[in-house]
């Protein structure tokens, strides 16, 4: 739910895989929170990282997003039945 982890979620999604330090620069926090975000997030399976040279890249699993967005159409629809789309 944080703003920039969904910031950071949503640049990766469409942007393409990236490494911290491009993150941090495309974004007003430091290289260092940018890890700690991306930690959440790999954690939660949003992401993948992977070594590429001395820098570590990190990408959007979009399997685990459609399962997240499929999960949370389900609540939605759960609180509020006339709730069809997030959309």
């Amino acid at each position: 739910a944080d703003s920039t982890r969904r910031h950071v979620l949503e640049r990766l999604a469409v942007g393409g895989a990236a490494s911290a330090s491009t993150l941090a620069r495309e974004l007003p926090v430091s290289r260092q929170a940018i890890v700690k975000h991306m930690s959440v997030l790999e954690d939660a399976g949003l992401v993948s990282r992977k070594r590429n040279g001395r820098e570590i890249v990190f990408n959007a699993e979009a399997q685990q997003l459609a399962a997240t967005a499929r999960w949370m159409q389900r609540m939605a629809e759960r609180w509020d039945p006339v709730v069809t789309d997030f959309g």
